[in-house]
C-alpha cells in the first residue's frame, strides 16, 4: 500500500475509502439539531465575521466596526455569519524518533497515513482540515480548508516531512508544538495529536488544558512491538544509519529495558488521562484503519 519507510501521496489518496467507515464524532455527545452537528465547547458567539457594511437604524450599536468607522468617517458595523463547518486540526509528528519501525513501516508512515485517514473523513462531513506539522529543523502549519482541495495539501505535506531525514537532527520539543497548536487551533476545533510523544517535556500537561478548554483533542500514540516488550533474549545489531552497534537483551538488561517501557507508558497514559484526552494507540503493525475506528468509539484513557 506504501512505502514503508516513507509515505507516497497514490497510497494516501487510496486511504479514502477506507477513511468513508472512520466517524470522528463517535466519541462526542450530539446535539440538538437545529443547532447543528456539533456541541461547541467555545464560550461566545458562536459567530464568524463576515464583512463590514455601514450602519443601518436598528443595528446592534455593539457590533460597530470602529476601525473602518474611523477610516472612513461612516459608521460601519460588523457582519457575523454563524458557523456550521468545524476545523479538524492534525498536529502531526516527525521527529527522528518516528522514523524507526520493525514491522509493516516506520512510525513515521503509520502516522502520515492515519492523518490522511482524519482528513478524508474530516471533509467528507464537510468539515475544514489543517495541520501542524513538526519535522526537521521546524515546523509547517497549513491552514484549515475545506473539500478536495483542503485535504490534498495536507497529504502533500506529509508525503514531503515523512521522508527519512539525510543527516542527524536534534528532536523537536513536543511543548513546543503544542505551545504553537495553541495560538493556530481555533476554539471550537477538533484537535488530533499523533505522535510517539518521546519528547513530551515539563510544560506538556499545561498546553494540553489549555488546548482543551475550548477544543476536543484526541492524541493518536504511535508506537513499534519493538517499544512495547522487549525482544527476545539475545544480541542484536543495531544502527542509527551511520553507526552500528551491538546491544545484549539477555538477563538484567531485558528487566531494565521492559521496565523502562512500562515507565514510559504509565507516563504518557497519566498525561493524557489527566486532561480528559482519549488515547488511540497505533501500531507499526497493525491495520490503522482498525486502531483508529475501535479508537475513536472505546473508552477513554
Amino acid at each position: 500500500m506504501a512505502d514503508g519507510t516513507h509515505a507516497k501521496i497514490d497510497a494516501l489518496i487510496a486511504l479514502r475509502l477506507q477513511a468513508a467507515r472512520l466517524d470522528l464524532n463517535a466519541h462526542r455527545e450530539p446535539r440538538a439539531p437545529l443547532a447543528g452537528g456539533y456541541r461547541s465547547r467555545f464560550r461566545g458567539r458562536g459567530m464568524d465575521f463576515d464583512e463590514s457594511r455601514q450602519y443601518l437604524p436598528g443595528d446592534d450599536i455593539r457590533t460597530i466596526d470602529w476601525r473602518v468607522t474611523a477610516r472612513t468617517g461612516v459608521p460601519h458595523t460588523k457582519v457575523f455569519r454563524e458557523e456550521r463547518e468545524r476545523a479538524v486540526f492534525i498536529i502531526v509528528d516527525f521527529s527522528p524518533s518516528m522514523f524507526f519501525g520493525t514491522k509493516v513501516a516506520f512510525k513515521s508512515v503509520i502516522a502520515a497515513q492515519a492523518a490522511a485517514q482524519i482528513g478524508w473523513s474530516a471533509i467528507a462531513r464537510g468539515d475544514r482540515i489543517g495541520a501542524l506539522i513538526a519535522a526537521g529543523e521546524g515546523h509547517s502549519e497549513i491552514r484549515p480548508a475545506g473539500g478536495r482541495r483542503g485535504v490534498l495539501r495536507v497529504l502533500q505535506a506529509l508525503v514531503q516531512k515523512s521522508k527519512p531525514p539525510r543527516r542527524s537532527l536534534a528532536p523537536i520539543i513536543m511543548d513546543d508544538t503544542l505551545m504553537r497548536a495553541r495560538r493556530v487551533a481555533k476554539p471550537g476545533s477538533l484537535v488530533v495529536i499523533i505522535s510517539d510523544f518521546y519528547t513530551l517535556g515539563d510544560d506538556a500537561e499545561r498546553h494540553l488544558a489549555r488546548l482543551c478548554l475550548h477544543n476536543d483533542v484526541i492524541a493518536c500514540w504511535v508506537r513499534d512491538p519493538l517499544e512495547c516488550h522487549a525482544p527476545p533474549r539475545g544480541r542484536y545489531a543495531i544502527s542509527d544509519g551511520t553507526q552500528v552497534a551491538n546491544i545484549d537483551t539477555g538477563g538484567r538488561a531485558s528487566r531494565q529495558y521492559e521496565s523502562t517501557l512500562e515507565e514510559f507508558a504509565r507516563s504518557v497514559r497519566a498525561v493524557m488521562g489527566g486532561r480528559g484526552i482519549r488515547l488511540i494507540e497505533l501500531s507499526t503493525a497493525d491495520d490503522v484503519g482498525a486502531a483508529l475506528r475501535s479508537g475513536l468509539v472505546g473508552s477513554r484513557v
